[in-house]
């Protein structure tokens, strides 16, 4: 292989088969790519004056990733000339066809021309502008050639353009042999396939410094920015093997392995590419050329909070804290304050996972705000307000302290916090039940440009914030029923996120957690059984609560009971309020279907206090809800009305379309209920207002489909148009009943004793 590279790359730091430490010791060397590159600069400086404003500026665009970009084929570049200036393609072909098949005397003459471009007084090009710098250093290194270096390097030139001419011949053939409507879809397909494709961004021997940097660059910039457009993480992790292959001491290509080696959650390979990134720092002196003496112990104090952080990232807590006290150690003894604020920072976090420490957190914001550390301030606030949002602070103190913080954001142009800021509040809304504000947050988000520059093509904001975001966003869609538009965003979702990527796994569980939802609404219990393990191993508790909830479908209600009880304990163990109240909820509805209607009061009681206590208003009024029900069970309908009308406005306003029908139906029940003591003509008028109360929790019955409860609306329905001799009405109810019912028959459940 070496000696393959010898002869088509004339690397000097190859000889005698050997490759020498320091391959980067010559900036760049002379190969048939940077010849077709040399003839497209020879031929923009001769047509220059013919060529049109937009060609020029088109073209102008283009050198760039070409002069600093990996070697491509010809057949490659041709098609990226001819997309700028079909004219200028053609020149280029017959120049380059002229060289290599004329003698070797051409392309001596070739090189001895391009030095006439920087003299007379108004040289074409500039020696200090970057085409001037990539012409004197091509130059430059064909000058120090032998002559059988030369030699190779023009039968490596003819062997280039042959094996374009080869590939020319043969599509020439596909083209008689092919009808029209193929070859329009085939070109259609080239044209999708995005501007670089992997076996054309294969570096089949070393490259340059230039080119090494490019590389390492644009993947870097893409795994941050848009993880799809980067290579595979096989395919990066092969051409970085074949970096170091050649430069064993190049610090970054191990840091971008590191990157990669997180994409796959290979905790092996990017623990060691992370310890060898800080070896090659302190070897090659690169920290204590900028930092004077203290660059290795920077480098030792870094490594170590760097290696902290990856085993938290990977839920290894104990070496992550051993690993953190020694950065604290090295930090402290250096007296580095902003190493320490970093380890503050990380060392909050580490408690975290065993108990809440909003001390350590508020002394971190201080410090960080005290040495100028913005970004670790802004981080530091963003986690306060989320701890005390889970802890049931007031909304409006909340949003006051991420305005404090956006004002940070703004003021020091820190896009990607500005991002998890509108994310946070997205949140935030969703746990107080907001979902008009939620909905408000997301769209803010997604409309907003980024600050950071990117390349053109490449998507901007592919972070988790926007994962998050869009996740929310298919709920709150999938939560109104429109379904497509949620499958559409989770399409987007897939695309913009693939499998392998590090935050695949939020849409996966919001992809489960609809599918969940769609098949209990359609009766489909087998069907979100299968889904309950999927959601388990995205969300444990998730998935228990789901597994329960199939259960009390099924009427396995002691099983769902048991589960239950397991759950509670472990959220009020781990203080995740939210599901405490929902397993609440969960259990009154248990009992309910087991005619335990007494029991049911003081588990919703229960659970009204944490809601309110927490500041959770939509489970407030979900379990207003679940009370008003429970008195209309114990036979006090008139009471279930007045606090009915406290706890359906929120509901209406921002609940999902299945609660918004359930206190419809709830509210139509306690009128029927309460009609019976009144007066012949107010009980006509309150069951008018049942059926109109009805009509509604119809609609929104069937906008999500739910089939068992749109049963029971047309069944309860029916009898009431039937008390008031409307018949051919009552007759239609009763046809759609009976379809539906043929269709899920009931399971035996009487319809009062279910809410939901």
């Amino acid at each position: 292989m070496a000696s393959l590279h010898d002869s088509l790359y004339f690397n000097p730091m190859l000889t005698n088969g050997v490759v020498h430490a320091n391959v980067f010791g010559v900036r760049d060397w002379v190969t048939p790519h940077k010849m077709a590159l040399l003839v497209l600069l020879s031929e923009l400086g001769r047509a220059g004056p013919q060529l049109g404003l937009l060609e020029r500026r088109r073209l102008n665009r283009l050198l760039l990733p070409l002069l600093q970009g990996p070697d491509m084929a010809l057949s490659r570049l041709r098609k990226a000339i001819e997309e700028c200036c079909p004219h200028l393609a053609g020149s280029v072909h017959i120049r380059l066809k002229l060289m290599a098949e004329g003698e070797l005397k051409d392309m001596e003459q070739f090189f001895d021309d391009l030095s006439d471009s920087f003299s007379g007084t108004e040289p074409e090009v500039h020696k200090t502008s970057v085409v001037g710098l990539f012409l004197r250093h091509m130059i430059l290194a064909y000058n120090k050639l032998s002559f059988s270096q030369v030699y190779k390097l023009y039968t490596a030139l003819q062997q280039y353009f042959q094996k374009d001419e080869k590939k020319d011949g043969a599509d020439e053939s596909d083209m008689e042999l092919t009808n029209p409507e193929e070859l329009d879809g085939k070109m259609e397909k080239e044209e999708l396939d995005g501007p670089l494709r992997e076996e054309e961004i294969a570096c089949s021997g070393p490259l340059s410094q230039k080119q090494a940097e490019y590389f390492l660059s644009q993947q870097a910039s893409l795994l941050k920015n848009d993880e799809t457009k980067a290579l595979a993480p096989a395919s990066l992790q092969k051409e970085l093997n074949n970096l170091l292959k050649f430069n064993p001491d190049f610090a970054e290509a191990h840091y971008l392995s590191y990157l990669n080696s997180i994409r796959v959650q290979d905790v092996f390979s990017s623990t060691h590419s992370l310890l060898h990134y800080f070896d090659r720092l302190i070897l090659t002196g690169a920290e204590s050329k900028s930092n004077g003496d203290e660059g290795y112990g920077r480098s030792l104090r870094y490594a170590a909070l760097n290696l902290a952080a990856l085993h938290c990232r990977f839920g290894h807590y104990q070496q992550a804290e051993l690993a953190l006290q020694e950065a604290i150690r090295i930090a402290q003894e250096s007296n580095d304050h902003v190493c320490l604020q970093h380890c503050l920072s990380w060392l909050y976090i580490l408690e975290q996972k065993i108990f809440d420490s909003c001390v350590l957190l508020e002394h971190s914001v201080n410090k960080s705000l005290h040495f100028g550390l913005p970004y670790l301030a802004s981080l530091g606030i963003q986690s306060l307000v989320q701890q005390r949002a889970f802890a049931g602070k007031a909304a409006n103190k909340l949003m006051d302290a991420l305005k404090d913080s956006d004002v940070l954001h703004w003021k020091h142009s820190l896009s990607e916090l500005i991002d998890i800021s509108i994310a946070q509040k997205t949140a935030i809304w969703r746990l107080y039940g907001r979902s008009t504000m939620a909905l408000q947050q997301a769209q803010t988000l997604l409309s907003m440009n980024s600050l950071e520059a990117v390349n053109v093509g490449v998507q901007q904001n592919n972070t988790e914030s926007f994962a998050v975001v869009l996740c929310h966003l298919a709920e709150l869609h999938a939560e109104q029923g429109y379904f497509a538009a949620a499958s559409e965003i989770l399409t987007h979702l897939k695309e913009r996120f693939p499998p392998n990527s590090q935050h695949a796994q939020l849409w996966m569980l919001f992809d489960q957690k609809i599918q969940f939802e769609r098949a209990m609404n359609d009766g489909r219990y087998h069907v979100a059984d299968s889904l309950v393990a999927g959601i388990t191993a995205l969300n444990s508790i998730e998935g228990v609560y789901r597994k329960a909830i199939v259960l009390k479908a099924q009427n396995q209600m002691s099983e769902a009971h048991k589960l239950l009880q397991k759950l509670l304990i472990h959220c009020q163990k781990i203080k995740n309020t939210e599901m405490v109240i929902r397993v609440l909820l969960c259990m009154a509805e248990l009992y309910w279907r087991s005619s335990c209607h007494t029991i049911a009061l003081p588990v919703l009681l229960q659970a009204l206090a944490l809601a309110r206590e927490y500041s959770l208003q939509y489970l407030a009024s979900e379990t207003v809800l679940n009370l008003a029900f429970s008195q209309l069970i114990l036979g006090i309908p008139e009471q279930a009305l007045n606090i009915l009308h406290m706890a359906i406005e929120p509901v209406l306003a921002h609940g999902a379309v299945l609660d918004k029908g359930c206190a419809m139906f709830l509210v139509a029940k306690c009128q029927v209920a309460s009609a019976a003591s009144y007066t012949p003509r107010k009980k006509i008028e309150a069951l008018e207002s049942a059926i109109l109360n009805l009509n509604e929790a119809r609609s929104y019955f069937a906008k999500v489909d739910c089939k068992e409860q749109l049963r029971d609306v047309l069944y309860f329905q029916a009898r009431l148009l039937h008390t008031l001799g409307r018949t051919q009405e009552r007759n239609k109810c009763a046809m759609l009943f009976r379809q539906l019912h043929q269709e899920l028959p009931a399971h035996g459940v009487p319809l009062i004793n279910a809410f939901k």
